[in-house]
Parts: structure tokens; sequence; C-alpha cells
């Protein structure tokens, strides 16, 4: 009867299919089903007693057996251990009266011994013993697909839109789901079920229906992954992305440096005619990009963040904050629509910009002129 239900559940035998297909160690595998099938004996059994599970595989052969020490009083426990601990301890040793029913002819000191037919489980115990490894087998899964992605964060993955959902983007990334909320995606953009989408991943949660992995196609290292991956410079670390700044979907700006003289950064972003900026810019549905040459001389680098306005003054002040004057017809050119290039140059900068036209800034009273120029590092 053991051999017959043993054939039929295929424990055994589906273990090493288990870790083939899930890529997984077979000790791991054996180990949940020892530990499952020991529950199930237990719960036979009704005792909460040390029950060891033996399994060959080799010979596809399966083993229950509970072995204990009979005593006439339970041992006092050590003193430095824990209430889990004492339970484990317990769980070695049985009275002599309760030994008796499985052995009549027991005595105390004696080490008693005693086989679980496994076929003596029924069929829903092994179930449970079952359910018990699939479930093992699939926390395992899970916490190997958040692992691996986790150390993904910072990189971009390409997907297929499963659904849309109150906003949200669900993508399929073949081992998950990952998710493009809302506030992470561009607002002009629209997304159907089967369409291909890349994004970069921004984080990766642990939920209970296992990894939630967050994309973002608004994030400013998204631009900056995908100038890595159009500008070779780039990845071979030639060419240094120093900043960057978007208002996704409409304007972005990125500062480039080259660490050697001979290599153009703009250049090598702009590419041939073009077309590296240009495939970066589609990728992005039309957000225009500025390229602009990073340098430590802090005028020079204002003049080429508001270019091609034309700055007159650059003034560093104390306070994380920078003047700049233009001339008074390119006021309107240096803020932008809505203030966008200001905010956009500002986090390039790393500070406070404040633009005035040469009309406004010499229409400031002669203290508050004072009060800059004494602002002034």
């Amino acid at each position: 009867m053991a051999k017959s239900l043993a054939s039929e559940i295929n424990i055994v035998e589906a273990l090493g299919q288990i870790a083939k297909e899930k890529n997984l160690g077979a000790d791991m595998v054996l180990q949940t089903l020892r530990s499952s099938l020991v529950g199930a004996a237990r719960k036979y059994l009704g005792v909460q007693k040390n029950v060891e599970a033996d399994i060959d595989q080799a010979k596809g052969s399966i083993r229950c057996v509970l072995r204990v020490e009979v005593v006439d009083d339970l041992p006092d426990y050590p003193d430095d251990l824990t209430p889990e601990d004492q339970l484990i301890f317990d769980e070695k040793y049985m009275l002599v009266n309760e030994a008796k029913q499985y052995q009549p002819s027991i005595r105390i000191g004696d080490k008693l011994e005693v086989e679980i037919p496994i076929a003596a489980f029924g069929r829903a115990a092994i179930s449970v013993a079952k359910q018990s490894l699939t479930q093992k087998v699939r926390e395992v899964e899970r916490q190997r697909v958040y692992d691996d992605y986790r150390d993904r964060i910072g990189t971009i993955v390409t997907g297929s839109v499963q659904q849309v959902d109150r906003g949200d983007i669900l993508v399929n990334l073949g081992r998950t789901e990952a998710i493009v909320p809302s506030r992470e995606q561009i607002r002009k953009e629209r997304y159907r079920q089967g369409d291909s989408i890349r994004a970069y991943i921004c984080d990766v949660a642990q939920n209970s229906k296992g990894p939630q992995v967050v994309l973002s196609r608004t994030h400013p290292e998204f631009l900056a992954k995908l100038f890595e991956l159009e500008v070779p410079e780039i990845y071979d670390e030639i060419v240094e992305i120093r900043a960057v700044s978007r208002d996704p979907g409409f304007r972005a700006k990125i500062a480039v440096y080259s660490r050697d003289e001979r290599i153009d950064p703009v250049g090598a972003c702009v590419g041939m005619k073009g077309n590296r900026v240009q495939a970066i810019v589609r990728e992005l549905s039309n957000e225009r990009v500025d390229i602009i040459h990073w340098t430590e001389d802090l005028a020079a680098y204002v003049k080429r963040l508001f270019s091609p306005a034309d700055v007159k003054k650059v003034i560093p002040c104390e306070d994380n904050r920078v003047v700049v004057v233009v001339s008074n017809e390119d006021l309107s050119l240096a803020i932008g629509r809505s203030g966008q290039n200001v905010r956009l140059s500002s986090k390039l900068l790393g500070k406070e910009i404040d633009v005035y036209g040469e009309d406004d800034f010499n229409a400031l009273s002669e203290e508050e002129r004072t009060d800059i120029s004494k602002a002034t590092r």
C-alpha cells in the first residue's frame, strides 16, 4: 500500500523534476519535503514529538520514524534555552505511559523507535505535504526574482503591456510583473495591451503576491541610461554625464564632460547628423533634449545653460543662489515657458537661479544691488 501510494503521488520522482525546472538545489527541496512529511506524521500520531523523515532518492523510498527517549519525568530545561528551543528539547522525550501505547514492553531509559507507514497518513496528509513543498518552492522562486531585480535597480528593461489599471501600467517582464505608476509616466503617452514598453527600474518592493518591480519613464536617470546605450563614449567612460534634469515629455537638459580633450562630449552625444540624440528623442515622445558641455567655470557653465540667450552677468551668492542678468530681449527666452528653462537650469547647476533683464537689474535700488554684491563670493 505504501509503495502504491508513493508511486501514485510521485513524491520522490518529482523531486528531481522540481529542482531542475525551478533551478533549485536538491538539498533545499529535500529539506522542504522532510519538514512537510514530519508535520503530516505528527498530525497523524497526534503528538508533537521527534519525527524524522528519511528519503532515499536512489531507491525512491520514504520512511517516517518516531524516535524518542523514554523517561518517567521530563528533564529540566538548561538555563540558556529560549521558549522555542524548550519545545524542541521536549520533543526528544516521551513519558513511559505514553510510550507503552506504541510498545508495551518499553522501559524507562529505552529508545523508542516506531516507523510510521506513509500510507497511513492518508491522501489528505500527503496533499498537505505537497502543498507545503509547492509553497516553499514558490517562496524561493519569488525571493530569487526579488534579489535578481533588486540588483538591477538603475537599469533599463523592456516588457510588454499587460493591462492599464486605473492609470497604472502593468508590464509583463517574463519572470515577473512590473508596474509603471501614473506618476512615473510621460503624461502625453498612451499605451495599450500588447504594446512594447521600455523603462527604468527605480525600485523593487516585496509584497504578499511576490516582488513588485516599479518602473519609471520620467526619472532623470532613465535619460542618462538611454544616452549610455546610444553613445559608446559614455559606455566606455570617456564621456561622463555630470547632471540631468527633465520636464518629462517636453524638455530636458543634460550636462556632459569629456575626459579626453580630443573628444567633443556634445558632438559625441549628438552623433552623426544627430542620429544618436534623435533616437533618444523618439523614445521619449519627442522630448526636447539640450546637451550642455559641463565646466568648472561657473560663469561659462551658466552661459551655456542659458544659450542662446545673451547672458550679461553671472553673480554667485553665498546662499547657494546665482543671479543671472540677460539682455532685455532675451529675458523671456532665458526664463522659458512657465519658468521651465530656469527650473531645469537650476537643477542642472544645483543652485537656485534668479534671472533679471538688464533694465530690471539696473532698476533695483542701490540697497538691493548692494545686498546682492555683499552676497557675492
